[in-house]
C-alpha cells in the first residue's frame, strides 16, 4: 500500500469513526515554534505556566513518538444553535439574568469524545493495514502546536484571531491528532484567507487581539474566566460582560462562520433541569446566574460532570458569576450577592465589586448594598478583600 493509498484508506476510516474532516501532516520541525517562543517571552501567556514546559515536542512532534512518520489531523464541529431557555433551566424561575458559556463547552466534554473516536480510528487503521503500528493520541492537552500542524496538513488556515478556520466548516471546531509510525501522503499547506477583514480584532472588547494573528491571553475573556485562577483585573471586569466560561465574540463576527451548518450531534447542547439533579449531566447553555451563585460544592461537582467546565473550580465559577452580575445585575440580585460575602476571599473580592456596580446603577439597591458592605468591612480580615470593599463603598459615597 502506497502513502497515497493509505491516505485514501485512512480518510475513509476517519469518516467511519466520526471525523468528517481529516487531513495529513508530514513530520518535522514546526516553523512557527519561534513565533510561539517569542510569544511566551513577551509574557502574553499570563499564568499558563504549562505552556513553558515541554518545548521540544512543540518544536518537533517526534519527541512524543520517536518513530512518527505522519500526523492525522481531525476536526469536529460544535456549531449548534443556542437552545431556547425553558422555565426551570438553571434552577430559576426562567426570568433571572443569564450568563453565557462558550459554545464548545455547552455539550459533553469534547476531550472524551475525541479520544474515544481517535482510539477507534487507530484500531481500525491497525486492523486494515495488518501490521503492528505505533501511534499516539493527542487531544488539546498534548504539547503540540496543533493549529500550525493542522494548517500544514491543509485541514484549514489560521485566522487573524489565531483560531483555525476549516473552509466549509468555519472556526467552531475542536481538533485532535493521531501520530502514526507509517508514511501517509501529506496534504497541501493551507494559505491564510482572511484578506483585509479585521472584524474579529474590532469585536474583542478587551483588546486581547493586539494585532493580526497576535493574542495577548492576559486580556482574553476566555483566559480570564478559565485559565486565570486569581483576581480578574478591575479594569477588565466591565468588559467581560456576562461571559462566565470562555467567549465566542471573535468567532461570532467572522464571515467564515456566517453559514448555518449544524455541528456534530454528539456535541449538541443539552439543557438540564436543575443544579441538584444527579441524573442530568449537561450544563445549561445560558444558565441563570443567581442559582449558580448559591451552588454548593457537591452540586458544583454534579453540575460540571462530563463537561469541559471541569477545567475550573467552584471559586472561579462564583468569581465569574459575580462579575457577570456586576455588569448586568439589578437590585433584585443584591440579596444573593450579599449572601455570597460569606464565600472564600477570591469570591468576596468580586462580590464586593459587583455590589458597588449595581448600587451605582440602581440607587434603590444602594442602602442594602452599603449596609452589607459596611458590616462585612468590620469583620473582614483579608487585606485585599478589605480594599475591594472600601473601593465599593467609596463608589457609593461618590
Amino acid at each position: 500500500m502506497t502513502p497515497r493509498d493509505r491516505a485514501t484508506q485512512i480518510r475513509h476510516l476517519a469518516d467511519l469513526s466520526g471525523f468528517a474532516h481529516c487531513a495529513f501532516s508530514p513530520v518535522g520541525r514546526v516553523d512557527r515554534h519561534a513565533f510561539f517562543t517569542a510569544w511566551l517571552a513577551a509574557d502574553r501567556a499570563g499564568e499558563m505556566e504549562y505552556l513553558h514546559r515541554n518545548a521540544e515536542p512543540r518544536r518537533d512532534p517526534r519527541a512524543l513518538l520517536p518513530l512518527c512518520q505522519s500526523i492525522v489531523c481531525v476536526a469536529v464541529s460544535y456549531l449548534h444553535p443556542t437552545p431556547r431557555p425553558k422555565d426551570g433551566d438553571g434552577d430559576g424561575d426562567g426570568d433571572g439574568i443569564r450568563g453565557q458559556i462558550a459554545r464548545y463547552a455547552r455539550g459533553q466534554d469534547y476531550h472524551l469524545l475525541l479520544r474515544r473516536r481517535l482510539q477507534l480510528l487507530a484500531d481500525r487503521i491497525k486492523d486494515t493495514i495488518g501490521l503492528p503500528i505505533a501511534s499516539r493520541i493527542c487531544v488539546d492537552s498534548a504539547p503540540l502546536l496543533e493549529r500550525e500542524i493542522a494548517s500544514r496538513a491543509g485541514l484549514g488556515f489560521q485566522a487573524k484571531n489565531t483560531l483555525l478556520i476549516t473552509p466549509g466548516v468555519g472556526s467552531y471546531t475542536v481538533l485532535g491528532e493521531l501520530l502514526l509510525d507509517v508514511e501517509v501522503e501529506p496534504g497541501e499547506p493551507a494559505v491564510p484567507r482572511c484578506g483585509a477583514c479585521t472584524a474579529c480584532l474590532s469585536a474583542c472588547p478587551t483588546g486581547a487581539l493586539v494585532g493580526a494573528y497576535q493574542l495577548d491571553a492576559r486580556r482574553c475573556i476566555s483566559y480570564l474566566t478559565i485559565e486565570l485562577d486569581g483576581v480578574i483585573p478591575v479594569e477588565l471586569r466591565p468588559l467581560v460582560g456576562t461571559w462566565i466560561f470562555g467567549c465566542d465574540l471573535c468567532q461570532e463576527v467572522c464571515p467564515w462562520n456566517a453559514a448555518d451548518r449544524p455541528g456534530d450531534p454528539a456535541l449538541r447542547p443539552q439543557p438540564r433541569g436543575g443544579t441538584g439533579s444527579a441524573s442530568q449531566e449537561r450544563f445549561p447553555a445560558t444558565p441563570e446566574l443567581v442559582p449558580l451563585l448559591r451552588i454548593g460544592a457537591a452540586q458544583f461537582r454534579t453540575l460540571v460532570k462530563g463537561t469541559a467546565l471541569r477545567r475550573i473550580n467552584r471559586r472561579q465559577l462564583l468569581r465569574n458569576v459575580a462579575v457577570a452580575l456586576g455588569n448586568a445585575g439589578t437590585a433584585q440580585e443584591v440579596p444573593a450577592l450579599v449572601d455570597a460575602l460569606a464565600e472564600p476571599p477570591l469570591v468576596r473580592r468580586h462580590v464586593a465589586w459587583a455590589l458597588g456596580q449595581i448600587a451605582t446603577r440602581e440607587p434603590v439597591a444602594a442602602p442594602l448594598a452599603r449596609e452589607a458592605l459596611s458590616r462585612a468591612l468590620q469583620s473582614e480580615a483579608d487585606p485585599e478583600v478589605r480594599q475591594e470593599i472600601a473601593a465599593a463603598l467609596g463608589l457609593l459615597s461618590a
